[in-house]
């Protein structure tokens, strides 16, 4: 015959501290209590709420961080890096700054690891012009075929794969969709993220065939970029945790929006709107990347991220500005044949109109190009008629070996071609080194990459060695 004894939790304390007196078992002490836990209560709870009220944005994605710990060699390597590089951390905080806040909300709404607000880090250094050679552009480095896949409209006004809040909705769905693809493991679904999917799990099939485990720092059949990828993300998110542990002073960053998305009810000219509304042309161009003209698309989106501090200058000034004063734009494909009085016909507009927006000097044009044509009669600056002709993004040249980079600040009285006497380069060189045209507009403080040999690098220029294992 057994004896069941029901021990409840405060009979099993008197039993093993050996208390003189048997606590009394109470309706309080059975019943296990329903109330949630509070900061008061939960020291946990009182961190994480004192990181979302901190003015420092870092404090708050310290409180976020939720990847599983990561035992791999890598790390140590990548840590180093960036402790012995603080110049290149510190141009990527400033950078970061601007988009960082609306990352750190959208991960937190997600409940995500918020070590996935530092990828941009690891994938762009936080540019959100960046393209590579496998044509991955803006903060999250979508390739075109991904960006449609997950919405990302690209046309010739337009790039949502530089556009930081769709880019971002976009990078997000994308991660979640990969964890769930490797059963919560977020180390395989960062991995997939470089890499691609399929290429992760072939890895893993591999490693099955050989009976040896399918974790990530066990995937040696993965290519170097990719095994070095989450350890990068590893070390990056180690030192913002405890940058003095590292020898590394991190800038803070408010925690508070940098911009905020304002309806422009249609096409508009930026430089008009950044006048009216006292905004620095290149504020509105910062925050604004997925825009590849001067002028927004005729068809849409018809919104624009605006510093927050200056939403009601916008606001005062768009409610303002007369219809005559939108700048109106469409594209024209030329076909064979085709001349520019025959085009300027079709539209009613005149040749000299065309020719002043597309920067046309002869008559010559070609079968295939596209030209702007304006459809209001407002005179276009020449600074729009500079820059609406052709594509903001280009492909970036690949730099020579051997040589250094500098990178150049542009400074009041700056061209192309004062820098490139300066560091004795040709201006097409600084040109495709920066995927620029030859006749871009340069605005004050904007970096110029610029290759040198070590023997001629200057001392008062600042070196940026690029990182290793970098696509």
């Amino acid at each position: 015959m057994h004896t069941h004894l029901k021990v409840t939790a405060a009979l099993l304390a008197w039993l093993v501290t050996g208390c003189s007196t048997v606590p009394s078992e109470t309706p309080e002490s059975t019943t296990p209590s329903t109330e949630a836990p509070t900061s008061a209560t939960n020291p946990e709870l009182s961190r994480i709420q004192a990181g979302r009220e901190s003015d420092n944005l870092w404090d708050r994605i310290r409180v976020g961080y939720k990847l599983a710990p990561l035992d791999n060699p890598y790390i140590a390597r990548h840590e180093r890096w960036f402790a012995s590089n603080p110049d290149y951390i510190k141009r990527m905080v400033e950078r970061a700054s601007l988009y960082l806040y609306h990352i750190v909300e959208e991960v937190e709404k997600r409940d995500m690891p918020m070590e996935i607000a530092l990828l941009p880090a690891i994938e762009s250094a936080y540019k959100a012009h960046a393209y590579s050679r496998a044509r991955a552009s803006g903060l999250w480095q979508f390739i075109p075929s991904t960006g449609r896949l997950y919405g990302l409209d690209q046309n010739w006004w337009y790039d949502g794969r530089r556009d930081v809040m769709a880019a971002t909705d976009a990078a997000l769905n994308y991660l979640q969709k990969l964890e769930k693809d490797f059963n919560g493991d977020w180390h395989l679904a960062l991995a997939a993220y470089n890499a691609g999917e399929g290429k992760v799990m072939w890895a893993q099939r591999q490693n099955t065939k050989r009976g040896l485990p399918v974790d990530f720092s066990s995937l040696k059949k993965l290519k170097p970029e990719t095994r070095n990828y989450v350890p990068k993300l590893v070390a990056i998110a180690n030192i913002v945790a405890d940058p003095a542990k590292y020898g590394i002073t991190l800038p803070p960053v408010p925690n508070e929006p940098y911009f905020t998305q304002v309806d422009i009810g249609g096409q508009i000219d930026l430089s008009i709107l950044a006048k009216k509304a006292d905004i620095p042309i290149g504020d509105l161009y910062d925050i604004n990347p997925g825009f590849s003209r001067w002028a927004t698309s005729p068809h849409g989106p018809y919104h624009l991220l605006v510093p927050t501090d200056h939403v009601d200058k916008v606001l005062t000034a768009l409610a303002e500005l007369p219809a005559e004063q939108r700048i109106q734009y469409t594209r024209h494909k030329i076909r064979h044949g085709q001349t520019l009085s025959e085009i300027s016909r079709s539209y009613r507009v005149g040749v000299a109109a065309i020719k002043q927006a597309n920067n046309i000097r002869g008559n010559r044009i070609r079968a295939g190009h596209s030209l702007l044509i304006p459809l209001s009669s407002r005179a276009i600056s020449a600074a729009t008629a500079g820059n609406l002709s052709k594509p903001v993004l280009r492909r970036p040249a690949t730099p020579p070996a051997g040589h250094v980079e500098v990178v150049h600040k542009v400074q009041a009285g700056d061209t192309l071609w004062s820098i490139a006497t300066r560091y004795g380069v040709y201006i097409g060189q600084i040109a495709s080194w920066n995927a620029i045209s030859r006749r871009s507009i340069l605005r004050l403080g904007q970096t110029l990459k610029i290759w040198v040999k070590p023997e001629k690098s200057p001392g008062t220029a600042a070196i940026n060695l690029s990182h290793p294992n970098n696509a």
